[in-house]
């Protein structure tokens, strides 16, 4: 087996062509617009398969460069940051806290299914966590972190399996997000409030006549560079305390408290906030950090654990639909906001953070705005969901 390392640049290239491969397949294929799937998904599981192909023939591993897909998802939460409102994030109290303890909820469930399913297919329990929250919710990160003690307890190829769990469960997170939130829109008669602005993206039928020049295009990067760089120096300050997050995370909440403070202390201040300088910067971003996270994806490594990862996958698919349709959208209080959630909670419980966002952007553009769905959903999976995960997979382990 030989691998080709694709540098940084090359990746770039690659990932937008393959953002366009997306489009025009979501252009030609009405069931992929139907069911609002991100144009990104569409490009990258496609260049996934040309992967995988070029592996089988060739015997040629394509490894990319992922720092400029980290990158790119510090500019796209930083500009969520600069979009949010204080409004919105009070607003976002108790869907914040519901959201939150539902969460946590389902990491019990995840791993409950998993064990369940690992007995049922006739592979160790301890499998059952890797197919559980150590890979869905966790993701490949908490995957790799925990395959050297679950080793320990007799499973050899912990780390693929893992891997595999987490790229599978990407895959599926990608794909029912928005057919979920269609079908609870069409079902409960629900519309967006188009009064409202949203904190990411711009709509399809957009008619805001607002220019785009290299002028205010240049001040949005700006702002965004501003807030990345007081960003990092707050995580360099959370590391000092012991406090490990996200770069992300701590520019998020840095670009949320300079749009909210600045444009009161300078009122004569052009700030960027709700432009369509910083939805274009935003939509780039995303949609290039997802078309680089899939088309990276490794599908020939789930060959060897394929059948009962498979059948435990899809008992944990049918899970987080249950859960979502019975539970989760019922207690967000059933409306347009809970059925946007529902899409971001699809893609956050089985794939990652980027996921729920890539779903709840493509059913937003088309639906209307839902902007404290896009606060309420990164809070909880930056600070919680990996303390509490941690605590739930170690309980899950002791049996």
């Amino acid at each position: 087996m030989q691998k080709f390392q694709v540098d940084e640049f090359l990746v770039t290239t690659i990932g937008i062509v393959v953002f366009f491969a997306g489009v025009q397949l979501n252009k030609r294929i009405p069931l992929l617009r139907e069911y609002s799937i991100p144009e990104p998904v569409s490009g990258g599981l496609l260049a996934a398969v040309g992967s995988l192909l070029i592996y089988l023939i060739w015997d040629l591993v394509l490894v990319f460069d992922m720092e400029v897909r980290d990158r790119l998802l510090v500019y796209f939460f930083t500009a969520v940051g600069l979009n949010a409102r204080i409004s919105d994030l009070i607003e976002g109290g108790r869907p914040l806290v519901v959201l939150l303890s539902l969460t946590l909820s389902f990491i019990v469930v995840q791993n409950i299914i998993g064990m369940s399913g690992a007995m049922l297919f006739g592979v160790a329990p301890a499998v059952g966590v890797l197919a559980g929250s150590a890979s869905l919710i966790g993701g490949h990160g908490t995957a790799i972190a925990w395959a050297p003690e679950i080793e320990t307890l007799g499973v050899e190829n912990a780390m693929e399996i893992g891997i595999a769990c987490a790229t599978l469960g990407l895959v599926v997170a990608s794909l029912i997000g928005g057919p979920m939130a269609r079908y609870l829109i069409d079902r409960f008669k629900l519309r967006g409030d188009s009064s409202r602005v949203d904190v990411v993206g711009i709509a399809f039928d957009s008619r805001d006549t607002e220019d785009i020049n290299h002028l205010n295009l240049m001040s949005v990067v700006l702002t965004l560079h501003i807030a990345i760089i007081l960003g990092f120096f707050a995580n360099q300050a959370a590391s000092s305390l012991g406090l490990k997050l996200p770069l992300f995370v701590t520019c998020l909440f840095v670009a949320i408290t300079m749009s909210n403070t600045l444009p009161k202390l300078l009122p004569k201040l052009r700030w960027p906030a709700r432009t369509r300088a910083l939805a274009l910067v935003s939509d780039f971003s995303l949609g290039l950090a997802l078309a680089i996270s899939l088309m990276g994806m490794q599908l020939w490594t789930i060959a060897d654990v394929a059948g009962p990862l498979i059948g435990i996958l899809t008992l944990q698919t049918l899970g987080a639909i249950a859960f979502i349709r019975w539970i989760l959208f019922p207690l967000m209080r059933s409306d347009y906001q809970a059925a946007v959630l529902s899409a971001g909670f699809g893609g956050f419980a089985l794939g990652a953070t980027p996921t729920a966002i890539a779903n709840m952007s493509a059913v937003t553009k088309a639906q209307g705005p839902a902007p404290t769905a896009f606060i309420i959903l990164p809070l909880v999976g930056a600070f919680f969901v990996d303390v509490a995960n941690a605590f739930v997979i170690r309980l899950a382990l002791t049996f």
